[in-house]
């Protein structure tokens, strides 16, 4: 058994079933590879752990012949990294990046990959789009170090947006609240002053008629003065 193919064995196995190549790639035996004549064995490593299926087919001279399963699942990998880009994907970009023929032959694979729970989403089969809901992780390149900071910035700049959009209408509610507490307070007293005002009405009221009655009192049994008795 030549020595290149002890080497593939490995390699197809590993490729095959692995989604992140980035320990394998950093063993100094791995890295020796480069200067050896197995280092299209290494370019496919990489390959597979930051390229793209695109990729694969524009240096696929320089690189050893993959089987079926592995351009499969570089495929995989392929919509991992659009999904990373945007999370609606149209079927044309996908039928492009994917090399793939027909939007049948597209939805297959597409299917294959959310059953291997390599990514998951929806087949949007009217408006012609893949909706990712989550995918697995990939290796990060020193690329993507930049876009990784100014994407973690934007987010760090939204949150305090919303930050300060919350506590404004915080003091908002508070002030709002101030004043209901003022204009509550302020009608209990209107109401108060009232009811006393009422009160007092009542009261000079009954007094009022306690001492405006009758001074004089008739005496029973006392006739006039000039009075004419008649003799029967």
């Amino acid at each position: 058994m030549s020595q290149e193919k002890v080497i593939e064995k490995p390699l197809q196995q590993f490729v095959v079933q692995a989604q992140k190549l980035e320990e394998l790639l950093e063993c100094p035996n791995v890295i020796a590879l480069e200067t050896t004549p197995h280092a299209p064995y290494l370019h496919a490593l990489r390959m597979f752990s930051q390229g793209t299926y695109l990729d694969y087919l524009d240096k696929k001279e320089y690189l050893p012949e993959l089987s079926e399963p592995q351009m499969k699942k570089l495929q995989y990998l392929t919509i991992v990294t659009l999904a990373n880009k945007m999370k609606r994907i149209p079927y044309d970009v996908l039928l492009k990046e994917l090399n793939v023929d027909n939007v049948r032959d597209l939805e297959d694979l597409i299917i294959e990959a959310i059953y291997s729970n390599v990514v998951s989403g929806e087949l949007d089969q009217q408006s012609d789009y893949l909706e990712v809901d989550w995918t697995v992780g990939r290796d990060v390149g020193s690329n993507d170090i930049d876009n990784m900071i100014d994407t973690l910035q934007q987010w760090c700049d939204s949150c305090e947006n919303v930050l300060s959009t919350v506590q404004a209408r915080i003091v908002d509610a508070n002030r709002t609240k101030q004043d209901v507490l003022k204009h509550r307070a302020a009608v209990d007293n209107e109401v108060a002053s009232v009811k006393k005002a009422i009160r007092t009405q009542i009261q000079d009221e009954e007094m009022s008629v306690d001492t405006s009655g009758p001074t004089k009192k008739s005496v029973k049994g006392i006739k006039p003065s000039g009075a004419k008795f008649w003799n029967k």
